[in-house]
């Protein structure tokens, strides 16, 4: 597998136009379907490395994505389609323009970490490592990591964070996770789309028998979003004889000096 680690305006675009897999949970999810690799447990198996839609797992130039479909129908690339921007409050519209005519502006930009959902949707490998009490996403961007309890709420007093506060918990053939105590650096995305620190993200993953899994995330934020925002997009398993994630440094972004204006850094 080739290093994936890239310039962060990339990332950032990419990240901003990645296509979505359809709106609609897929049927193995209710079915129980028995064809997906299942845990010890019993429970869908999540480990392994993952990457988000639109990018190529091999290195070479993805095909056109195709139309109509869903998940785990025929094909891994089905059901695919544009994503809408998050609903903000009028009067927040002209800082979010402002926000994304400066590439500078972006959290990547200056290696900060990407948040949730921005770091999952990103075009990177992410590798799950899943046990019966916990959930570890290990991410090659920003060499982020998020550890995952299954069997506990989250903590009552919690400092706000780039990466939040994860707990998770299964519903049927879905892995759900709550993620609150944010702090206000992050963007839901690379385009600008900023957050308070109310943010309060759940993800749903859930297998399909075609090696995909289907990701939901619903993010609500009473302070700048009329109302929650809903995306749908998928994360294709890689090969076994690529299964590993890649060292990734920051400090090598060979953009920084373009996007950044001299004596800001």
């Amino acid at each position: 597998m080739k290093n994936h680690s890239f310039h962060f305006l990339a990332i950032a675009i990419v990240a901003a136009v990645t296509p979505l897999a359809a709106q609609n949970t897929p049927a193995s999810a209710a079915s129980g379907d028995k064809t997906i690799p299942r845990a010890a447990d019993g429970k869908p198996d999540l480990s392994g490395v993952w990457q988000a839609l639109g990018v190529s797992l091999t290195g070479e130039t993805p095909a056109p994505p195709a139309r109509g479909g869903a998940p785990g129908g025929a094909g891994r690339g089905a059901g695919r389609g544009p994503r809408e921007a998050p609903p903000y409050k009028p009067e927040l519209m002209a800082k979010v323009r402002e926000l994304v005519a400066d590439p500078a502006n972006s959290p990547s930009a200056r290696c900060m970490l990407l948040g949730v959902p921005a770091i999952t949707m990103n075009p990177m490998p992410l590798e799950i490592v899943q046990t019966p009490k916990k959930t570890v996403m290990l991410y090659e961007v920003m060499r982020a990591y998020r550890i995952i309890p299954t069997d506990r709420d989250h903590p009552k007093d919690l400092d706000p964070t780039y990466m939040g506060d994860s707990v998770g918990h299964w519903e049927g053939d879905t892995y759900v996770v709550d993620v609150t105590g944010f702090n206000d650096k992050t963007w839901l995305d690379g385009a600008g789309h900023f957050h308070s620190d109310a943010l309060h993200v759940v993800e749903r993953y859930t297998r399909t028998p075609q090696d995909t899994i289907h990701y939901e995330v619903t993010a609500e934020d009473p302070n700048v979003l009329t109302k929650p925002w809903k995306v749908v997009d998928a994360q294709l398993r890689h090969p076994p004889r690529e299964d590993r994630i890649m060292e990734y440094e920051c400090d090598n972004n060979i953009d920084l000096s373009h996007i950044v204006k001299p004596g800001s850094r």
